[in-house]
């Protein structure tokens, strides 16, 4: 399935763009390619495109939710059906001619031909949070999902047991009152659902005790999830039939689980590879060494060789984050970065201090001068002797 495209690219409008704007956008590209005003091959699938960006960004929530986590905050909370729920398609493409109202648009989405099928379940989203060597690992666990289930006790009917729901005598079963309309531009005809049934075409006249004629319960459920090892923040598993059950005959929605990897206190990730930095004394540095650091599986040891600087990288190969699906493991890059003494005792001052006359960076004092050069001819004198 091609990836879809940003819903304001779509309208061709700023993501600061108001609700005007957003309106006008939509009635000037939907009028350019409503299929019954353009004869091109793709004009329906761009009509449903441009349908499908009204519909989220008109509505205030739906387009918060899009701004903050994209095509899968949508499509964690919303079915294609919940999407148009609400938009007055009829006056929007007013003036339209022939099917241009609101119920052409559903006939598009959602099959048409008089009554649509049965209702699809709300499809849920359930966050789960991680710390990062969770996420190295993988994970299996339980989670408790609270939604909306078939009745148990009258099988998703909705009518008592030993009794049977009958059809509605305002839509006939059909679940939609149409009503057509003349207007200067033709007869405009839509489709609302029936206020009797509640669009589900039977009436029960007598409800089951445990759902009051509902058809669904609420119930915690208890569900096992595998998270691979590898995943990365902001992805999703999508459990199929696991969210809100629908109405009869209709299809359950789905259960996005949302990953969300909680910050680690040492390790930066980017893509397979983790980053961490390093702290190694002066010596260290100077004269090298064999440091260990910590990985997410243990520890490893890296050879400092000698006059290593600060902000040297080291790279540990396959210590990072396992690749999804077996493609192996990222690296682990370690920065290392010498950290400079707070305190010294008074040994380790006159060390450093010797350290940086024999560099040059410090002269020597005056009497320790003169004691060197008493030093030296007493060493001279001795010699003499000797």
């Amino acid at each position: 399935m091609p990836e879809k495209k940003d819903y304001y690219e779509v309208l061709g409008v700023a993501k600061e763009a108001n609700e005007k704007e957003i309106k006008t956008a939509y009635r000037k590209l939907a009028m350019l390619h409503h299929p019954d005003k353009s004869d091109a091959p793709e004009a329906e699938e761009k009509f449903k495109e441009l349908s499908e960006a009204y519909a989220v960004l008109s509505d205030p929530d739906k387009r918060q939710k899009y701004d903050q986590f994209g095509h899968a905050g949508i499509n964690s909370q919303y079915s294609q059906e919940d999407l148009f729920r609400g938009v007055n398609f009829e006056d929007l493409l007013r003036g339209f001619g022939g099917g241009g109202g609101g119920d052409s648009i559903f006939d598009m989405f959602f099959g048409g031909g008089g009554r649509r099928g049965p209702a699809r379940g709300r499809d849920l989203r359930y966050d789960v949070n991680l710390t990062l060597e969770q996420a190295a690992n993988g994970l299996e666990t339980n989670i408790d999902v609270p939604r909306t289930e078939s009745c148990p006790n009258c099988h998703g009917s909705g009518a008592k047991p030993g009794t049977k729901p009958v059809t509605c005598s305002n839509c006939r079963g059909s679940g939609q009152v149409t009503r057509a309309q003349n207007t200067p531009f033709g007869q405009m005809v839509t489709s609302t659902a029936c206020s009797k049934c509640g669009g589900r075409g039977q009436t029960i006249t007598s409800p089951c005790g445990e759902c009051s004629g509902a058809g669904r319960v609420h119930k915690n459920r208890k569900i096992n999830i595998k998270i691979p090892p590898g995943v990365e923040d902001g992805q999703h598993l999508k459990l199929r039939g696991q969210g809100d059950a629908a109405g009869p005959k209709g299809e359950s929605g789905d259960l996005y689980v949302v990953i969300n990897i909680q910050p680690h206190p040492r390790f930066q990730r980017m893509d397979s590879d983790l980053i961490m930095e390093m702290p190694i004394s002066f010596t260290q540095a100077t004269l090298g060494s064999d440091v260990e650091v910590p990985t997410l599986n243990g520890r490893a040891k890296i050879k400092v060789p000698a006059g290593t600087q600060t902000g040297t990288v080291f790279r540990l190969r396959g210590k990072g984050m396992p690749r999804l699906q077996g493609m192996g493991a990222g690296d682990l890059h370690v920065k290392v970065k010498i950290k400079t003494p707070a305190s010294l005792t008074s040994r380790q001052k006159q060390l450093l201090e010797d350290l940086a006359i024999e560099f040059g960076e410090k002269k020597r004092p005056q009497n320790e001068k003169e004691k060197s050069i008493l030093n030296k001819i007493v060493d001279e004198v001795k010699g003499a002797v000797q």
